[in-house]
């Protein structure tokens, strides 16, 4: 049996995988809800939040799960897993709030887009000190 070095960082990474099954599901409930028949992207104002919601959240987690395990392999567990969870924070503040009020979803946004980038510089610094 191998032993995992990165626990923490694998927790993370599931629950930003759980995180992105619930926006999914919530983009998929609201296609049904208002009968918007694929491949349509356009519908109601709650369907396109929706699906916008759950589209941003595949656009950042490209970002998300390299910068994550770069920094998990360049800083160590903790570090990552304390950057990630608030990506995951920041993205339920940014899904809840555009499902209420999209102009409302800066916060959120910002959060999950500043624990990206300070994945991607612990990273960058973890390979300069290596």
């Amino acid at each position: 049996m191998h032993t995992f070095a990165l626990p923490a960082t694998a927790w993370i990474t599931i629950s930003a995988l759980a995180c992105y099954i619930w926006v999914m599901s919530k983009a998929g409930r609201a296609r049904t809800k208002y009968a918007v028949v694929a491949p349509s992207m356009e519908g109601p104002p709650e369907f396109m939040a929706a699906q916008r919601v759950q589209a941003n959240m595949v656009e950042q987690m490209v970002i998300f799960f390299p910068a994550l395990w770069l920094c998990a392999l360049t800083m160590g567990d903790r570090a990552a897993a304390v950057g990630g969870a608030l990506w995951i924070i920041g993205r339920v503040m940014y899904a809840l709030a555009y499902y209420r009020d999209p102009s409302k979803r800066g916060p959120g946004f910002m959060i999950s887009s500043f624990a990206s980038i300070g994945l991607i510089l612990a990273s960058a610094a973890g390979l300069i000190m290596h």
